[in-house]
C-alpha cells in the first residue's frame, strides 16, 4: 500500500511537470487563415441538431447549442482533451503548428510551432502526449519534462509514410494509421514517394516493439476501439466507390486483428475522417463532401452519429467539413469537434469510451 502511495504521488508529479510544461510551451496565437462567421441558434433545441432515429434523443440535450469556440485556422485535425489542464491541443496541419484551446479563460494559443506538421494525437495511459508526425513521417511521445521520444519512424529499413491517426489501448499498447496523405503534396508535408504500403502498425507497450497489424486497406485513416476493446473500427479512406468504416475483431489477447465487418458506408458524396466512440459504443463520426459537383456541402457537414450497428441517429450540422472529435470537458460530456477552420462544441448527453 505504501508503494503504491509513493507512486501515485510520483504520476501526480511528473503530471503537473508535464503540464507546467504544456503551458510554458504556449506563445500568444498568431493570426490564422480563413475565419468563419458564425451566429449561435437562440432557440431550443437547436435545430442543427437533427435527430435522425428517435434512440438518439436519449444523447440530445434539450437546451444545449452548437459553439464556435475559435477560428482562423487552416486545416484542423487530432483534437486531444487534457482534462487534468482542462484544455484541447489540436493540429493546424498546414501551418505546421499544434494549438492550444483553454476552457478556464477561452483563449487559443500556440503549443508548438513548428510541430513537423502533426496530426493525429492522443495520450498514452501516463497521461504523455502522443502524436503523428508528417514531416518527420515518425511517431512521438511528448515527455513530462517537454523532450520528444521517437516511438518510431518506419518498419523493416524504410521511412513510413505518414502517420496519420493514433490510439492508446489500455494494455498501453500504441494503434496508428499510416496513408500516404502527408507526402502527396508540399501542403502537409513533404513531397516524397511511398515506401511502405498503406497500413496499420502496433507498438507494444512494455517492449515499444513495433509490428504490422494490416496493409490491406487503400488509405487508413481514423481509429477507434469499442468500449470493451474487443473491436477495432478503422477508417478507409479510399475505398471505391465511397470511404467506409471497417469493424475488425481483436484476437490474441489484443496483439492481432480478426475477422472483419463493414459498419458505416458513406454511400456517395460523403467524406469520413476522424471519429470517437462513446460510453455505448455509438460512433460520432467527422463527415463532410468529399468535393463532387452537384453536391450541396451543407447538407453533409459536420459530425454523423452511428448507433453500434451502423445505424445513422444524429447529424450535427456544422458550417465547415469536421476532420476530427474528442469528448472533453469536466464530466467527458462536452463534444469538441474540429472542423477545417474552425472548433465547435456541444454538450450531450453520453461520455466518450476512453
Amino acid at each position: 500500500m505504501k508503494n503504491d502511495k509513493k507512486n501515485n504521488c510520483v504520476d501526480a508529479g511528473r503530471r503537473v511537470a508535464l503540464l507546467s510544461g504544456l503551458a510554458a510551451a504556449t506563445t500568444a496565437l498568431t493570426a490564422g487563415a480563413q475565419s468563419v462567421d458564425f451566429k449561435i441558434n437562440s432557440r431550443y433545441p437547436d435545430s442543427s441538431v437533427q435527430v435522425l432515429d428517435p434512440s438518439f434523443l436519449k444523447y440530445r440535450l434539450y437546451s444545449s447549442t452548437v459553439e464556435q469556440l475559435a477560428t482562423g485556422f487552416r486545416w484542423m485535425e487530432g483534437p486531444v482533451w487534457f482534462g487534468d489542464g482542462r484544455f484541447l491541443l489540436f493540429s493546424d496541419i498546414p501551418n505546421n503548428r499544434i494549438m492550444r484551446w483553454d476552457e478556464v479563460t477561452g483563449a487559443t494559443s500556440v503549443f508548438r510551432n513548428p510541430s513537423n506538421f502533426s496530426n493525429g494525437m492522443a495520450r498514452d495511459r501516463q497521461g504523455r502526449l502522443l502524436t503523428c508526425e508528417h514531416l518527420t513521417r515518425r511517431v512521438t511521445r511528448t515527455e513530462y519534462d517537454g523532450r520528444i521520444t521517437v516511438l518510431a519512424d518506419g518498419y523493416n529499413g524504410k521511412r513510413f509514410n505518414s502517420p496519420n491517426d493514433i490510439v492508446c489501448k489500455s494494455d498501453g499498447s500504441v494503434w496508428f494509421t499510416d496513408p500516404p496523405f502527408g507526402i502527396g503534396t508540399e501542403w502537409e508535408g513533404d513531397k516524397a514517394t511511398a515506401e511502405l504500403p498503406h497500413s496499420v502498425y502496433r507498438i507494444d507497450g512494455p517492449s515499444n516493439k513495433l509490428t504490422l497489424i494490416n496493409d490491406t486497406l487503400a488509405g487508413p485513416n481514423g481509429l477507434a476501439f469499442s468500449p470493451d476493446e474487443k473491436l477495432l473500427y478503422i477508417v478507409e479512406s479510399r475505398a471505391t466507390p465511397s470511404r467506409k468504416i471497417w469493424a475488425y475483431q481483436v484476437m490474441d489477447g489484443g496483439q492481432k486483428l480478426g475477422a472483419r465487418t463493414l459498419v458505416i458506408d458513406a454511400n456517395g458524396p460523403g467524406s469520413i475522417d476522424g471519429f470517437k466512440v462513446d460510453m455505448d459504443g455509438n460512433l460520432w463520426v467527422g463527415w463532410g463532401s468529399d468535393g463532387r459537383l452537384g453536391v450541396n456541402p451543407a447538407d453533409l457537414d459536420g459530425v454523423m452519429v452511428f448507433n453500434p450497428q451502423g445505424k445513422p441517429i444524429a447529424h450535427i450540422h456544422l458550417p465547415e467539413r469536421c476532420t476530427n472529435l474528442a469528448f472533453g470537458g469536466a464530466k467527458k460530456n462536452r463534444l469538441l469537434m474540429a472542423s477545417s477552420h474552425s472548433l465547435y462544441a456541444l454538450y450531450v448527453e453520453t461520455r466518450g469510451a476512453v
